[in-house]
């Protein structure tokens, strides 16, 4: 029980971990390296000797790391034996497996038609959101978002009705330039980017004035994420330091 209490600390982050226990932090970092490798063969087309052994290795760990996550599913869920059939079907499990599947030569050979076996090269993708788990920043990150999703679900509400009734009005304005409604609603997300990419554009001078409204508006209604998720951010480091500052005093 020791030994996998000693295993809880090292691979997981219970609530009431000591801040001086740094394993944690050389796990994740090195977890952190090992995601990055296994991701480096995905941007390049040819495959290669060094390819296959970084990809045969960094699996090799993730298959390592899911079965010790595992093994300790009951101390970390406290759900006793129960915890060991729930844990394979949470997200983050899900997504261990779904890296680690692409990578076993029994499972990839015996897929033949071409789709499948490149919608299971895609799975590797995958590894990227395991970075979620051991990176301290994304945490952060995701908690701003948890923190502050009724403001951002109502900044997303504001988009969309900006979206669809930018889109009705320059249909309606300039119909000649938009062969359906769906044409105008894709100009306006591409407005409220600001992205332009000038496939679809108006010609006329009521068009672009519209244009000229939306854009600015627009901008207005990016903005607001970008600064509701920096305040949350900057509140969430601000609150670490304090909690650390009072736990050494």
């Amino acid at each position: 029980m020791e030994f996998r209490k000693k295993l809880l600390y090292l691979v997981e982050s219970p609530d009431e971990e000591d801040d001086d226990n740094t394993s944690l932090d050389w796990y994740d970092i090195g977890m952190m390296i090992v995601i990055v490798a296994s991701i480096v063969p995905l941007a390049f087309k040819h495959s290669s000797l060094a390819f296959t052994v970084i990809d045969k290795v960094t699996v090799g760990i993730f298959i390592l790391d899911y079965f010790l996550r595992w093994s300790i599913s009951d101390l970390k869920m406290k759900k006793g034996a129960k915890s060991f059939f729930i844990y394979p079907i949470t997200p983050m499990a899900i997504f261990d497996l779904l890296t680690i599947l692409p990578s076993i030569t029994l499972v990839s050979n015996g897929f033949k038609l071409f789709k499948l076996v490149r919608l299971m090269r895609t799975f590797r993708a995958f590894r990227v959101f395991k970075a979620v788990r051991y990176s301290k920043s994304i945490k952060t990150v995701l908690m701003v978002f948890k923190k502050q999703k009724e403001s951002l679900l109502v900044v997303c509400m504001l988009a969309v009705v900006y979206v669809l009734v930018s889109a009705l009005i320059i249909f309606n304005v300039e119909p000649d330039s938009f062969g359906n409604y769906f044409d105008a609603v894709y100009w306006a997300t591409v407005s409220l980017t600001t992205m332009g990419y000038g496939d679809i554009y108006p010609v006329t001078t009521a068009g672009r004035v519209v244009t000229m409204i939306s854009s600015f508006m627009g901008i207005a209604i990016i903005a607001m994420p970008a600064g509701i998720i920096t305040s949350g951010f900057m509140y969430e480091l601000q609150r670490e330091r304090e909690e650390k500052k009072g736990s050494h005093e």
